[in-house]
């Protein structure tokens, strides 16, 4: 590992899911938007699924959307009843000037419930989202079934041992150039082929028609503030839960998902070889069964995907 790749894993626990377009955009368009209003802000979410049976929401990571869950919701909507939203200050979600925090996403989930009339489901999130699941479950135990945290943040460097931040490397979690955006894809796949210049242009055009450049400065700066670890509070969830890991994740290290399944009692820990951040679209197949299989109550999950 080089200098500059070391350096960029040591501040990846923020962190973020990049929203990949052109694997996306069919599938997310096949159902329609809606939309609820919380505190004022106009939140954007697609459902699916059949209302009455088990509810399970699906939250992005920083600088994604609802469309990096697209391979995903066709899967889980035969069986559950899906809601994706666009946390706000992302995606067509609205985006107020103001402090972003993890606490910020974790209230909003919980409005976002009341308002959907959702008394309980079961968390899947990815990195932020991740990190926003956990806290939620800790938060409001009484309102998830059951928690997947997939390559998920939360956890202080002081916590799992990796060198502090660095502010220096915004660059690379909130890129402002394309070659910003090859260096983050370098650390987010596995699959070098989302490394062409025809891929990273399009990626990075959608980065600036989201409009969420200011939202993850902010989180960035809370995050190098120490606002909202996780650290021993993790210690009290006791939903259900499964680790899903990419194992060449280059922004939050596997090391992270073997600390989340340690400190969680009874977490099962499914590591994809070959995958990077975002292994529902890396391993899309294998996600959605190792999902699929933890929540219809299976007694435990592999403990390595292919």
């Amino acid at each position: 590992m080089t200098k500059l790749r070391y350096r960029c894993v040591s501040v990846v626990w923020l962190l973020l899911s990049f929203t990949v377009t052109a694997w996306s955009q069919s599938a997310a368009a096949a159902s329609a938007s809606k939309e609820v209003e919380i505190y004022g802000q106009r939140i954007v979410y697609q459902e699916a699924g059949t209302p009455g049976n088990p509810k399970v929401i699906l939250l992005h990571g920083l600088g994604g959307d609802m469309s990096n869950w697209a391979m995903t919701v066709p899967a889980l909507a035969a069986k559950y009843h899906v809601f994706v939203p666009d946390q706000v200050g992302f995606g067509k979600s609205d985006k107020p000037v103001m402090n972003y925090r993890v606490a910020t996403l974790v209230e909003f989930l919980n409005v976002f419930c009341k308002k959907l009339g959702i008394e309980k489901a079961s968390l899947v999130g990815n990195s932020l989202g991740g990190w926003t699941a956990a806290a939620f479950t800790i938060a409001y135990p009484e309102k998830v079934d059951k928690l997947v945290l997939v390559d998920a943040a939360g956890y202080s460097p002081k916590r799992w041992g990796g060198p502090e931040p660095n502010a220096q490397l915004i660059s690379t979690l909130n890129p402002s150039t394309t070659a910003d955006m090859k260096a983050a894809f370098g650390l987010i796949f596995y699959n070098k082929a989302m490394q062409s210049d025809a891929f990273i242009e399009q990626a990075f055009t959608a980065k600036l028609k989201r409009g969420d450049g200011a939202t993850i400065n902010s989180f960035i700066e809370n995050a190098l503030l120490g606002l909202d670890y996780l650290d021993d509070k993790v210690k009290a969830i006791k939903a259900p839960t499964l680790v899903i890991w990419g194992k060449q994740d280059g922004l939050t290290p596997l090391a992270l998902g073997e600390l989340f399944a340690k400190d969680i009692a009874g977490a099962q820990l499914v590591v994809f070889d070959q995958c990077g951040h975002v292994p529902q679209l890396e391993k899309g197949g294998d996600f959605n069964r190792a999902v699929l299989k933890f929540l219809g109550g299976a007694a435990s999950a592999s403990t390595n995907g292919n």
